[in-house]
Formats: C-alpha cells, sequence, structure tokens
C-alpha cells in the first residue's frame, strides 16, 4: 500500500510538502466553510468547497514549476502586504512618544521626543534650521 502511494506522488508537487500557498488555501477554505454554517450566505460554501478543490489540484500538480512560480509571487505579495502594514504599526508606535516633522527645504522627515517644548529642530541632512513645538 505504501508503495502505490509512492508512486502515485512520485514527480508530483506535493511529494514535497504543503507550500504556503497551498496552506493559505486549505486555512482560506476551512474558514469559509465554518462561516458559510453559521451565516445566510450559502454562495460562501461554494467558495470553500472552489479553495478545497483548487489546493488539492495544487498539491497532486505535476506541473511543478508553475506551481513553484505561483508560490514564488504569493510569497512576493504577502511581503509587500506585511511590509505596509508592519510600517503603519512602526508608525502607530512612534507617535506615542514622538513628533514627525519634515523639513521645509528637503522634505526629510525627523522625529522628535513628544514634551520637548517649543525648539529648534536641525535637519540632519541640508542643516536647516526651524521652530517646532514639541
Amino acid at each position: 500500500m505504501r508503495n502505490i502511494f509512492s508512486q502515485f506522488f512520485q514527480g508530483r508537487y506535493g511529494s514535497y510538502g504543503m507550500d504556503k500557498l497551498t496552506r493559505f488555501l486549505l486555512i482560506l477554505s476551512v474558514i469559509a466553510l465554518i462561516v458559510s454554517l453559521c451565516s445566510p450566505f450559502g454562495f460562501l460554501y461554494y467558495v470553500a468547497f472552489a479553495l478545497l478543490i483548487y489546493s488539492y489540484f495544487r498539491l497532486l500538480s505535476k506541473n511543478i514549476t508553475k506551481r513553484y512560480k505561483e508560490n514564488e509571487s504569493f510569497i512576493k505579495t504577502e511581503q509587500k502586504i506585511r511590509l505596509f502594514f508592519g510600517k503603519k504599526h512602526n508608525k502607530i508606535l512612534q507617535y506615542r512618544h514622538y513628533h514627525i516633522y519634515t523639513c521645509p527645504q528637503c522634505k526629510q522627515k525627523i522625529r522628535i521626543p513628544r514634551g520637548a517644548g517649543n525648539i529648534m529642530v536641525r535637519c540632519p541632512k541640508c542643516m536647516t534650521e526651524f521652530k517646532k513645538k514639541a
């Protein structure tokens, strides 16, 4: 029996294990299935079923190069999204403790600690001085 399975998976993309895109599709299909059970929207069941079929198609596909390229594009997109929200999260954390000003001449962003009062800010890039309230 084990030999039959190993022959079946030989040369298939799934023999290398689940990649990130397949794992994401499976998790998304399970979430859509759970939501479809709790909500009156019947189409979510079909969406979950389609995602499940596509993830198994990817898992059992013999076109390894195409599945690899799909996974790479998914990883790049995921990294862009994570970077975007990571920057937003970092900005929110910095706004608690710092004022962010831009230099009027070179548009360089300058971070000044809050509670410093009225100060003269010197741009580290162009050395322009301007007065701001921190």
